[in-house]
């Protein structure tokens, strides 16, 4: 029985070890996002940052949505935590997205179209991703603490 008792909780501490790091890479794609929608305002007359930054910010939503794909999913997790850990996933689709449009909308109007124009989408793709991420962590810390523990293996 104690050896049952260890092995999982070796899987546990190997599972909780994994969704950390994936936590810190899908931060690191937020981070990347961040970056590249502040960088072209801060000189909006150079569209060769524009050029560059279109595709930091892709990056960043490519590492934030693999970090939620390959994201330590617990099987013991009750199935409203499972379903809100893929609201996360959702949120890094609207990132991708908004990734899109940077370049449809560059190829379409080009330097002439102006830096908001260029960025519309993006900019609301990017607050449509935010707000589904920023919704489901608070819903996933809610529900966590409700069930009791991240260990928690009965849905309630």
């Amino acid at each position: 029985m104690s050896v049952r008792k260890t092995t999982d909780d070796i899987t546990a501490t190997k599972l909780e070890k994994r969704r950390k790091a994936m936590e810190g890479t899908a931060t690191f794609g937020l981070l990347l996002i961040c970056v590249a929608l502040v960088a072209p305002f801060v000189s909006p007359g150079d569209f060769s940052i524009l050029r560059a930054f279109k595709w930091v910010y892709s990056a960043g939503a490519l590492v934030y949505v693999i970090a939620r794909v390959v994201g330590a999913r617990d099987p013991r997790d009750s199935a409203r935590v499972k379903r809100l850990r893929r609201m996360e996933f959702w949120a890094g689709v609207a990132f991708m997205a908004g990734a899109v449009f940077w370049f449809v909308q560059e190829d379409r109007l080009g330097a002439s179209g102006g830096l908001l124009a260029l960025m519309r989408e993006t900019v609301m793709f990017t607050l449509a991703g935010a707000f589904i991420q920023i919704i489901a962590s608070w819903l996933i810390v809610y529900r966590v603490k409700k069930d009791g523990s991240s260990d928690s293996g009965t849905e309630k």
